[in-house]
């Protein structure tokens, strides 16, 4: 387990073996924003996977896609180096996008050529699986249209900035709902007119990731804290360096690199069918048990409502992973997977901690540095008086504390002497704190 309340981002584990496409493209990557950026990666990479789906530990069964992933770090810090290899990763698409804005254009060519009273040629059904990242709302649900009459292809959008997000979903207002759409592999809600007047509801299989600045991110989803958009998110976050007058080296995409690239393309495209990968479920089980463990310490409803979600996030990278090493699973994937989960609150904590809310209250046990573990903070023996106070001095509810205690109890973090009215850890929990 990471610990999640410092400053200090939680540092990435060594990639291992079954991760070398990262390393590939982490080589290419200057050394300061590596782990800012290979989270980033994944939504592009799972663009390339239709017809596949990853049964999770609760049963149901997940498609790669709905994967959103935003980079937040101050200008000039090297965010820019995300759509270069984003680039590097989405190249067939691209060379598939020519060929379909190619039908358009010998489509135009046709009906311009067509007299007045001669009957049009019908526009072609064409699917952008990289469309632009100014696309319309009209011009997105469209395009979702044709990639799921046309093979149930995700398509995949980046965005240099986040308010980019706005035009697509059709003003801001209509942000929440569509990334909650897309996270959930939803219809679009409601039937919609698109630019050529055709109606429809598509199933919303989009992948996407926004770049901005913290000033810019805390603007655009001061609002979201608690409708769901927030937490479907994943966030990785770049803490400001300090000054040391060095220029940071990024790749230079040679074609060698380039062809190591594809050979991984290649198996992502081919990968169909169902799947149940039995150690990414058991790893998932144990990050959704730790996650409720700390919720549990910090008596936060929110920490756990991110945490959830933060473990789907993080799970969907790891069935990334499983088909870009050849369908086996390796230790290091699982080390990755696990990182993830925390580098994600880690950077929820340190960009919106102060924002995050409960009971229409800003909880004091958020702060920029992360929850708090209050059992930390109190003497290894200590009674129900001394948790009253701490809480209070938290912002928390006194009507809380018993149930707190109890939960605590029934964690075995604490056990109850009646003969002295003391609350003592216990040394499974000791234990387990000096591991971590």
């Amino acid at each position: 387990m990471y610990d999640i309340t410092t400053s200090t981002a939680p540092k990435m584990p060594a990639l291992g073996k079954g991760t070398e496409c990262i390393q590939i493209l982490a080589s290419q990557i200057s050394p300061d924003m590596r782990e800012a950026i290979i989270p980033m990666l994944f939504p592009s990479l799972a663009s390339y996977v239709t017809g596949t789906q990853f049964q999770y530990p609760d049963l149901t069964w997940k498609e790669p896609c709905g994967m959103m992933a935003h980079l937040i770090a101050d200008s000039g810090m090297g965010k820019g180096q995300l759509t270069t290899c984003i680039e590097a990763i989405m190249r067939k698409s691209r060379r598939h996008d020519e060929e379909e804005l190619q039908k358009l254009v010998e489509w135009q060519k046709q009906v311009k050529t067509k007299g007045a009273n001669k009957e049009k040629p019908a526009r072609p059904e064409v699917a952008f699986w990289f469309p632009p990242s100014d696309v319309t709302s009209a011009a997105f649900l469209q395009n979702a249209m044709a990639c799921e009459s046309l093979g149930a292809h995700t398509q995949y959008l980046n965005m240099p900035e986040v308010e980019m997000a706005d035009r697509m979903c059709g003003g801001h207002r209509q942000v929440s709902l569509t990334m909650r759409n897309i996270f959930d592999r939803q219809h679009a809600g409601a039937l919609r007119a698109t630019a050529d007047g055709i109606t429809g509801n598509p199933i919303l299989r989009a992948n996407l990731t926004f770049s901005s600045t913290p000033f810019s991110a805390r603007r655009f989803y001061k609002n979201e804290m608690h409708v769901g958009t927030f937490t479907r998110i994943h966030f990785s976050f770049k803490e400001r360096q300090g000054r040391n007058g060095k220029i940071p080296r990024q790749g230079e995409y040679k074609e060698e690199f380039l062809e190591q690239l594809d050979k991984y393309i290649i198996r992502l495209e081919a990968c169909k069918g169902q799947f149940i990968v039995p150690q990414l479920n058991k790893l998932a089980d144990k990050l959704s048990a730790d996650i409720t463990t700390l919720a549990d310490l910090a008596d936060d409803d929110n920490l756990w409502d991110m945490g959830k979600r933060a473990v789907i996030s993080a799970w969907k990278n790891g069935c990334i992973l499983f088909i870009l090493n050849g369908q086996c699973w390796t230790s290091a994937i699982g080390h990755l997977v696990e990182w993830m989960v925390y580098h994600d609150l880690w950077s929820k904590m340190q960009v919106f901690g102060d924002l995050v809310k409960d009971s229409d209250r800003i909880s004091a046990s958020f702060s920029k540095t992360g929850p708090k573990n209050m059992l930390d903070d109190l003497r290894d023996s200590f009674n129900e008086a001394e948790l009253e106070a701490l809480r209070a001095s938290l912002d928390k509810p006194k009507e809380g504390t018993l149930r707190q205690l109890r939960v605590w109890m029934s964690r075995k973090f604490i056990t109850y002497d009646p003969q002295t009215g003391l609350y003592t850890k216990t040394e499974e929990y000791l234990k387990g704190k000096n591991n971590h």
